[in-house]
């Protein structure tokens, strides 16, 4: 690759990087290239970009960028992945999945989601119990439906005693 295709590169990254609110460094190293195309078909069907990209390209990407990636630049070490997701906790479900397939497959490196930084492998499950934008939405009508379901279940049982009282008192 000649010095030209690497800017390129890099100039890419870095807008990628810049649009996306989630980011997964991944480790696929040591999966076959069976289990490699299954693990980029799962993220297909999951919206999840999945890239390899070289640690020097990236990392000069993650420089040039807006945001600021804090440790992320130093867990570039070995075979990296990127995956790029609109929902947050998305990969590291699928990775979860993923791995019950396979032995430990993929590791993740770090994790950048909505301006929070995640180091290592040990934050997965951290990563896999953030609730999505949907998941909080949905969790917030709920609560607020709440108190009316139970207004309006306490007057129709109500007005099934108070009928039953009438009926009792009209009878005698």
């Amino acid at each position: 690759m000649n010095r030209e295709d690497k800017l390129n590169v890099i100039e890419d990254l870095t807008a990628q990087l810049s649009n996306a609110s989630t980011i997964y460094l991944t480790d696929i190293s040591g999966l076959n290239a069976v289990t490699t195309s299954d693990l980029r078909r799962a993220c297909f069907k999951a919206n999840i970009k999945l890239a390899v990209v070289k640690n020097t390209l990236l990392e000069k990407a993650m420089k040039a960028s807006d945001k600021d990636f804090g440790e992320l630049p130093g867990v570039l070490k070995g075979s990296t992945s990127l995956m790029f997701s609109e929902t947050s906790n998305e990969p590291a479900k699928l990775i979860k999945a993923f791995r019950l397939k396979t032995k430990n497959k993929p590791l993740l490196k770090g994790a950048f989601v909505q301006e929070s930084i995640y180091i290592g492998d040990e934050q997965l499950e951290s990563l896999v119990n953030i609730k999505s934008k949907e998941e909080v939405i949905g969790d917030i009508i709920a609560l607020l439906q709440s108190p009316a379901k139970n207004v309006i279940s306490g007057l129709k049982s109500g007005g099934g005693k108070l009928a039953g009282i009438l009926k009792t008192l009209s009878e005698k």
